[in-house]
């Protein structure tokens, strides 16, 4: 299982944006979408072995689990769609118990650091920024199951910064380049796909 922690700050909380207006009134939505796209779809499927976190504001949790997911579509629009729904039943989210709005999504009222919290035994917490040591200094076995977390168009804030210390295993970097967050979900599941880049 991989999974992918994506951290969106300027989302708003208010299910009340346009989906006309996804870079603007909706905090840059249209990248988020295109990096939970990218966590999912392959050319004519879905990996079902993917579980996708968007950490709304620090309040809520949308979780996206691939085997579960149903009539999920490779354009922008349509998944922030999902992630709307979804924000119109966090009032059903009570306690540890999660909103179901639609098949393979849920809507829990936590933060980034419950969520860190949550997922710590599932596999290798790794954050990837340009920081970070080269990837291919890593076996790509020990990062099958990993939980990779990344930030929108934001750099991690201090407060995320320090959780992360507190929480991550590696901090890796995949490449010489800077990277769009859906651009780096590519990368790294080419990465794994392969192997570390030996089996084609």
């Amino acid at each position: 299982m991989r999974q992918f922690v994506l951290i969106a700050h300027d989302v708003p909380l208010e299910p009340d944006f346009s989906l006309d207006d996804l870079a603007g009134g909706a905090g840059r939505l249209d990248a988020l979408c295109r990096s939970i796209t990218a966590s999912f779809v392959t050319s004519h499927g879905i990996r079902e072995d993917v579980n996708t976190h968007l950490v709304v504001q620090d309040e809520f949790t949308i979780t996206f689990t691939g085997s579960d997911l149903r009539r999920f579509n490779p354009d922008e629009r349509s998944t922030a769609a999902l992630v709307r729904n979804a924000l119109e039943h966090r009032e059903e989210a009570i306690g540890a118990l999660p909103a179901e709005p639609s098949p393979g999504i849920e809507l829990y009222r936590r933060g980034l650091a419950d969520t860190l919290a949550e997922l710590a035994d599932d596999g290798p917490v790794v954050q990837l920024h340009e920081d970070g040591a080269p990837v291919v200094d890593i076996d790509a076995a020990e990062l099958e199951s990993g939980v990779f977390v990344l930030s929108d168009h934001r750099d991690f804030t201090g407060a995320e910064a320090e959780l992360l210390d507190a929480h991550v295993e590696q901090r890796l970097r995949l490449g010489p380049e800077r990277l769009h967050t859906d651009q780096a979900i590519t990368v790294a599941h080419h990465y794994l796909d392969t192997a570390g880049y030996d089996r084609f």
